[in-house]
């Protein structure tokens, strides 16, 4: 440092000195009227607690002060409950945008694929309508159930793709037979219908046919399942984000830095950067511990849409049920005088003569129908594909959620951004107004707030615990699919080579210097062009090599705003030298 500019600091701090000490002296002689203003603005407490002159309280725990004071110990306690709620109401607000883009398009997802499974399952009963009729409406029941249970599926419930594939063909297996395949003979009783419902996995009448559409449904149906459940997963996370508990001392820490300045009159002064991001990512370790999980699980979905819409393979899945039935069926009856003598050996011959009647002629009902009769592919319904819906939702949510793939190392950032000020005149240091903040600024996790030196951390929130135990969890499934596995483990690397929560930095201004890119090629800013809740590209954290410029504007929460950032440094100088000869101002 040159000589000039060691000068230059050293009358700027005997200027500030000068300042506090008239300040101080002022105190005593002044009201209290602009900290009650505040106090009623932000509906901190009851305005009977705040005196009416500057004095002293031996009973201050948090913001002790030698000198004369417009707090007192029932105001601490206002100010402990208030920055508990300010503090919750302000992740909310940042949080809210990104839990409505999951929750929304978790909604629209859902009701895309019920639109898919119901299509599909009007697709099967128009085969069953012109090529199958005489069991036409005896198969809507079984076409249907089948049809609900892979909805089930897809949605995440208990439900067996295999268990219902074969139930189904459990189901249609009596109508096939009484129907085509003897068409001439008497209904079955009861007892015969459920000898063949029971025997059919051993006669094994549909042939490979049952497996091979169990197999492609599980194969074209697990993404949509998986996708699913991570977006419910995705809620959970945010709905705990919601509710953290803020500990003891992190509420503490949070008045001595937000509301200690008041008790002394500066209702104008904001803390210092690298102060404020100190006491945010000790008070937020827990939730930081989610950054590197939820990275993850932003890229595992990510590959679970393109694997889900890139090729169309749940579209196709469903619609491809229609042609696997009908080639079962036609099995069936090419196998027709086989099927039937294994059918009367194990369940009996019919004792009944045939008393159902039928549209069909004679010779129709006495012979089988053949690819002839029934083609191999049904025609499709005139009505149109619903194909490429996926692939829509698709490119609409990934270019949003990909904006939040830091939210969780950010978050910090962005709840001091309506708190910091520019540290080229004053800020508040948690102890006094100083003109730059000489503390050491740790990094996020709870690993690097071993170093934090304004708040100590001691344990973590279970609720967060289990939510990243549930990401995690997650993660590794999707690592485990053998349909996605190679892939998958190449989009979850993280790429950044760093270990979560160990990373930490000396910049007062809270490590925004510049840094590398993680090394893994992704886009990971959170603009704020054409989506709601996004940062503007900036300056990148060397923490982890993504941009952090401005946080996304969050939701108002009345009562608890704060002054313009850009202009506090010069209010506050102009609070100081104008204090000695005037009332205290209220911002």
């Amino acid at each position: 440092m040159s000589r000039g500019a060691f000068t230059r600091v050293n009358f700027g701090c005997l200027a500030l000195s000068a300042v506090l000490l008239v300040t101080a002296y002022r105190v005593s002689a002044h009201s209290c009227h602009e900290v009650k203003t505040v106090f009623q603005l932000r509906q901190i407490g009851p305005l009977k607690w705040v005196p009416e002159t500057p004095g002293t309280d031996a009973e201050l725990q948090i913001c002790k002060h030698q000198g004369p004071t417009c707090c007192t110990r029932k105001m601490e306690e206002s100010y402990l409950a208030a920055v508990r709620r300010e503090t919750l109401q302000n992740i909310r607000s940042y949080s809210f945008e990104l839990k409505y883009l999951i929750m929304g398009h978790a909604t629209s997802f859902q009701e895309t694929f019920e639109s898919l499974v119901s299509f599909a399952m009007n697709h099967t009963l128009s085969m069953f309508d012109t090529a199958y009729q005489p069991l036409a409406q005896e198969a809507r029941g079984p076409v249907s159930e089948l049809f609900n249970d892979l909805a089930l599926y897809i949605l995440g419930t208990e439900a067996s793709v295999e268990r219902a594939v074969h139930r189904f063909y459990d189901g249609l297996f009596p109508l096939v037979y009484s129907r085509l395949v003897n068409p001439g003979s008497p209904p079955p009783t009861a007892d015969r219908a459920e000898c063949l419902r029971a025997t059919r996995q051993d006669v094994n009448p549909f042939g490979p046919h049952p497996r091979a559409l169990a197999g492609e449904l599980v194969q074209a149906l697990w993404a949509g399942r998986a996708l699913s459940q991570a977006l419910a997963i995705g809620s959970d996370v945010l709905n705990a984000t919601e509710r953290v508990a803020l500990s003891r001392d992190c509420a503490r820490t949070l008045v001595r830095m937000q509301y200690c300045p008041h008790c002394r009159g500066l209702t104008l002064i904001r803390p210092c950067g690298g102060y404020c991001l100190n006491v945010m990512r000790g008070c937020l370790a827990g939730l930081a511990e989610l950054d590197m999980p939820w990275r993850r699980y932003v890229t595992a979905l990510d590959g679970l849409i393109n694997a889900l819409a890139g090729t169309h393979n749940l579209e196709l899945g469903l619609l491809g049920v229609r042609n696997q039935i009908n080639d079962a069926i036609l099995y069936t009856q090419l196998h027709g005088p086989r099927l039937t003598a294994t059918v009367d050996k194990v369940c009996g011959q019919p004792t009944e003569v045939a008393v159902w009647t039928s549209t069909r002629s004679t010779s129709e009902m006495t012979a089988p129908v053949s690819p002839t009769h029934s083609p191999t592919h049904p025609p499709v319904s005139s009505e149109k594909v619903p194909l490429g819906q996926l692939a829509y939702l698709k490119r609409e949510f990934m270019t949003y959620i990909q904006r939040y793939k830091t939210f969780f190392a950010l978050l910090p950032e962005m709840l001091c951004d309506g708190e910091m000020v520019v540290e080229d005149v004053a800020c508040w240091s948690g102890k006094d107004v100083v003109e730059s903040y000489s503390g050491r600024v740790v990094g996020n996790g709870l690993q690097a707030q071993k170093q934090n030196p304004e708040i100590k951390v001691r344990s973590t929130d279970p609720i967060l615990v289990e939510v990243k135990e549930k990401l995690e969890h997650f993660n590794q499934e999707i690592l485990r699919e053998p349909s996605l596995g190679k892939s998958m483990g190449k989009w979850l690397d993280p790429g950044s080579g760093m270990q979560e929560g160990s990373s930490d930095c000396d910049d007062e201004d809270g490590c925004q210097g510049s840094g590398e890119d993680a090394g893994n090629g992704e886009s990971i800013d959170m603009s704020r062009k054409g989506a709601p809740g996004g940062r503007e590209q900036g300056v990148e954290d060397p923490q982890h090599g993504h941009p952090t410029a401005h946080p996304p504007p969050k939701v108002v929460v009345t009562g608890s705003g704060h002054a313009n950032a850009a202009s506090l440094p010069f209010l506050s100088i102009a609070l100081f030298l104008w204090a000695p000869g005037q009332q205290w101002t209220l911002f």
